[in-house]
């Protein structure tokens, strides 16, 4: 298994992604933002980080890079692709996901462990469980999602919500129990097809016991059971 790891100008969270791909056994190397030849990966990873600055929008910059095209192409072919934090607001910005993530509601930055609820879906990079609960922190500043509530419609029936903010038993606060202020809680979607996934929360950092727990670990390996069922 090779895990592509995407760095644009202005990521910072690469080398978790890395680290958390060979503690579990498996390749993964760095991928430059100007690179146009994605052959040999089995998967992709956009990690999290402040491409060029943020400016104009999270993500708005790093949507036309070069390697963009080839994730594109990537994603169509049906290759997986997940964007954690700032890789999920460049999705989002490539119309490779629905919605778009905004300014945290509390306008401050937020770093903290949160609790998220598992939800029924399509999503290849996830096997768990529904109901699940897992605990990954967060560590971001536009991370309120938003869509129209067609689009809200649309993901509901198409199984296309991953993962959502809840209390530490699994209930949702009935004010909200995200702390960014996101749409119903969303805290990760995917695509209809369910190869793409965009989340917030950070798995790479609870994949090492060492470093904080292994609520982490599915998000990588439950991608590469899904390839090994489909290699046959």
């Amino acid at each position: 298994m090779r895990f592509g790891v995407v760095i644009f100008p202005g990521s910072n969270c690469e080398q978790d992604v890395v680290h958390a791909a060979h503690h579990l056994g498996f390749e993964a190397e760095y991928v430059f933002h100007r690179e146009t030849d994605l052959a040999g990966f089995d998967a992709l990873v956009l990690p999290g980080g402040f491409s060029y600055g943020d400016y104009i929008r999270c993500g708005a910059v790093a949507r036309f890079s070069p390697v963009m095209s080839e994730v594109i192409r990537f994603a169509e072919a049906g290759g997986p692709v997940m964007g954690i934090c700032n890789g999920f607001q460049i999705l989002a910005e490539a119309h490779m996901l629905p919605g778009a993530l905004l300014r945290n509601d509390t306008l401050k930055f937020i770093c903290r462990d949160t609790t998220l609820r598992v939800e029924k879906s399509t999503c290849q990079w996830l096997d768990t469980a529904p109901g699940t609960v897992l605990h990954i922190p967060i560590n971001h500043n536009e991370g309120n999602f938003i869509c129209d509530h067609v689009t809200l419609s649309r993901m509901e029936d198409n199984d296309q919500i991953v993962l959502r903010y809840c209390e530490p038993d699994g209930s949702r606060a009935e004010g909200g129990s995200a702390p960014n202020g996101a749409l119903e809680d969303i805290a990760g979607v995917c695509n209809e097809r369910g190869n793409v996934f965009g989340l917030m929360p950070h798995p790479e950092r609870v994949v090492d016991p060492a470093t904080g727990g292994t609520d982490g670990q599915a998000f990588f390996t439950s991608i590469v059971g899904t390839l090994a069922k489909v290699a046959g």
